[in-house]
């Protein structure tokens, strides 16, 4: 065990906030889409401008129902919203309608694996409906940093967790399972690359056996899963060396930097109190009666957690190759249409994780690009499961030849190309004797013990054949021959 975990426990919570799939703002008809020239998907409502008045867009509610139900939280019938008041450049409005006293959803939990692969579940405080600010950029101008409007007003749904971890480990297991759960959801494309999931951690350490927590400093802008867990292991580790040295732990907001490895401070925190928190008088409390809860449920699809446990116990996956499956939905969606083409659910498997993982990576593309279809793999995997095609013909020749032409018949191509196994005894043992003579001394000594030396024949066998010898009756014709 290490000094810090000898002496003190780490005392962590995570806010996320998951910008949401909507076509619209969260107050206004402005698109939202990604991209875009600065500063056109603006109008007098995201800008500010005295006398507009928000309006709710119907599909922020029902987002975050569907994430409160996933996460077994309790979902608030009647719902206010606040002004925070803050003063900021991309801040048109000079505060940000948000959710104060009255958030959506009330607590919840998420299963996530701890350092040990051991199950932890992490507790969650609440998920509230906000909107998002826009965005400065401090790269482009020597001299001024710039103001880019269009994320303004965006929906956003921040996600805060009690004070459960105790590890980078596990908030970046936890901001995994968060994403792929958003992502199930199609609430959000949780991609921080561009922004549309973003974290915020609370670091605290305390000496083992106190109830009281430390003081906690917030490590703001970690824009990678990555990134989080390398700021909170080195902010465990800066607090520890620095009560260890003598020195008291303030309550600041700091950043990190990747490249040293390193948090630095950027302010001393404001209290909550500062933001002047006070009920938006431009929006009327929206109420979510159970019958509409009920809607939203029976919208919701099956869960990691719910595709992964049938995988295991239906399938009988193994949990390492089930969690890969079920990592991505997409992937899962084409595995469960595989499975009913495919001879059985384990050579499914073993395409997508073997020949598909492949390719998308060797490509840089996702499932949604993949060319051949479920059909068309399953009709492969038979033609493999039946011996009418070797494997080793399936992964070099007839996949490849698919990819080009995904609207041909597998089988058809197969035969075009003579990939169709040979089975005809003759003339495999025609191919096996030929072998045999090329090494008698292996043939020799193949007879006087060394049996490993039966895949040097049966790749002599297979280069002859252009790899479309049955392999069993190979086998057998090599034995007969070399007994």
């Amino acid at each position: 065990m290490s000094p810090i975990k000898e002496k003190y426990e780490a005392i962590i919570g995570l806010e996320i906030h998951v910008q949401l799939k909507t076509q619209s703002k969260a107050y206004s008809s402005d698109g939202v889409a990604f991209g875009g020239k600065p500063n056109t998907h603006v109008s007098p409502i995201s800008l500010g401008h005295p006398g507009t008045l928000p309006f709710m867009n119907a599909k922020t509610i029902d987002s975050a129902i569907s994430l409160g139900l996933a996460c077994n939280s309790e979902i608030r019938h009647e719902n206010q919203f606040a002004r925070k008041n803050y003063f900021y450049a991309d801040l048109p409005k000079g505060y940000q309608i948000t959710q104060d006293k009255t958030p959506i959803c009330n607590g919840g939990e998420v299963l996530i694996k701890d350092a040990d692969g051991n199950d932890k579940v992490i507790r969650l405080t609440r998920i509230h409906m906000e909107e998002d600010s826009g965005k400065s950029i401090h790269d482009l101008d020597p001299d001024y940093s710039l103001i880019d409007l269009n994320r303004a007003g965006t929906p956003l749904l921040e996600i805060v967790s009690e004070a459960d971890f105790r590890d980078g480990i596990e908030a970046y297991n936890y901001l995994n399972e968060m994403r792929k759960l958003v992502r199930y959801l199609d609430i959000s494309d949780g991609n921080m690359e561009e922004g549309s999931l973003r974290c915020d951690v609370n670091v605290s350490i305390r000496p083992w056996g106190q109830e009281k927590f430390g003081t906690k400093v917030e490590v703001k802008n970690l824009n990678s899963f990555r990134h989080v867990q390398k700021a909170i292991d080195f902010e465990i580790q800066r607090q520890y060396d620095a009560i260890e040295g003598g020195e008291t732990i303030t309550q600041q907001t700091r950043s990190f930097d990747p490249v040293k490895g390193v948090t630095f401070v950027l302010r001393e925190k404001e209290d909550a109190q500062e933001y002047r928190y006070f009920p938006e008088p431009d929006l009327p409390p929206i109420y979510v009666e159970d019958e509409h809860i009920d809607d939203v449920r029976k919208t919701l699809p099956e869960l990691p957690k719910a595709r992964l446990e049938r995988y295991m116990n239906e399938l009988k996956l193994s949990e390492y190759d089930a969690r890969i499956l079920t990592e991505s939905k997409d992937i899962a969606e084409y595995y469960d249409a595989l499975c009913g083409f495919a001879p059985n659910a384990k050579s499914a498997a073993n395409f997508i994780l073997g020949y598909v993982k492949a390719h998308l990576n060797e490509t840089a593309t996702d499932i949604a690009d993949f060319p051949i279809s479920a059909e068309a793999a399953g009709k492969i995997l038979h033609l493999v499961e039946s011996g009418k095609i070797s494997n080793t013909i399936a992964q070099q020749k007839l996949y490849p030849a698919l990819l080009a032409q995904p609207d041909a018949n597998p089988e058809t191509l197969a035969e075009e190309n003579n990939w169709i196994v040979q089975d005809d005894e003759d003339q495999l043992r025609r191919w096996a004797q030929t072998a045999v003579d090329a090494y008698p001394d292996k043939a020799e000594a193949f007879r006087n013990g060394k049996k490993g030396l039966m895949g040097l024949f049966m790749g002599e066998v297979m280069k002859a054949s252009r790899g479309k010898a049955d392999p069993k009756k190979t086998t057998k014709i090599l034995n007969e021959i070399l007994g």
